[in-house]
C-alpha cells in the first residue's frame, strides 16, 4: 500500500504546537504571545499574521483535540464488536491520544476553562456529551450481560482519571515503552470491567 506523502507542517501548526508545549509547561494565563513568538523564532508583531490572539490558539488546540475524540467515538458507536471490545477501542485510542499528541490533550483537559463565550459552553457541553456516550457504551455491556452491574458514569471517571495519570508516565525517567503501557492499562481496566460466568 502505498502512503500518502505527510503534509508539511504550516506556520499555524507550528505555532499551535509550540503553544500546547508551553501552555502544559507554564500554563495558559502565564504564557505572553511574547513568550510564543520568541520559541517559534519570529517577532511577537508577525506572531499576528497567522494567529488573532492567544485565545484563538487555546480554541484551536482544544476543539482539534475534541474533534479527533469525536470522530473515534462516532467510529466504534457505528461498528461492530461487544462493549468490552468497543470500550477496549476507546481505551487504545485514549492512551495513544496521551502518549503521542500528550501537549495538547493535556493542555484540552487541563486548560479548557480558560476558554472564552460561546467556545466555553460548546467545550463544555462536548465533554459532557461524550462521558455520556462512553457510559451508554458500558451500559449497553450491562444489559447484555458482558460487563458487571456497576454505576457505568463512576466507571468513566474512573478511565478516564486514570488516562489522564499517564502524565506522571511523561516524566518519569525509567519507564516502560508506549505499548507496554497500552496494554498494561487495558488489561486491568477492561478485566474490571468483564463479565465472568
Amino acid at each position: 500500500m502505498v502512503k500518502s506523502p505527510r503534509r508539511k507542517a504550516s506556520k499555524k501548526d507550528i505555532i499551535l504546537q509550540k503553544a500546547a508545549a508551553m501552555f502544559r509547561e507554564k500554563g495558559f494565563a502565564a504564557t505572553s504571545m511574547r513568550d510564543l513568538a520568541e520559541s517559534v523564532g519570529i517577532e511577537a508583531a508577525s506572531l499576528y499574521n497567522h494567529i488573532r490572539s492567544k485565545n484563538e490558539i487555546l480554541e484551536a488546540i482544544c476543539f482539534n483535540v475534541a474533534n479527533r475524540f469525536n470522530e473515534n467515538m462516532e467510529a466504534i458507536e457505528a461498528g461492530n464488536g461487544n462493549s468490552i471490545q468497543k470500550i477496549e477501542t476507546l481505551l487504545r485510542f485514549h492512551i495513544r491520544q496521551m502518549v503521542e499528541n500528550y501537549e495538547e490533550v493535556y493542555v484540552s483537559d487541563r486548560e479548557w476553562k480558560h476558554l472564552e463565550e460561546p467556545y466555553l459552553s460548546n467545550f463544555q457541553n462536548q465533554r459532557r456529551n461524550y462521558r455520556k456516550r462512553f457510559a451508554a457504551i458500558i451500559e449497553n455491556g450491562i444489559q447484555k450481560n458482558e460487563i458487571k452491574k456497576i454505576d457505568a458514569s463512576t466507571a468513566v471517571l474512573i478511565i478516564l482519571h486514570a488516562v489522564s495519570g499517564i502524565e506522571s508516565w511523561h516524566r518519569s525517567k525509567e519507564k516502560i515503552n508506549g505499548e507496554e503501557l497500552e496494554n498494561n492499562m487495558v488489561v486491568i481496566m477492561t478485566d474490571g470491567l468483564r463479565k465472568t460466568i
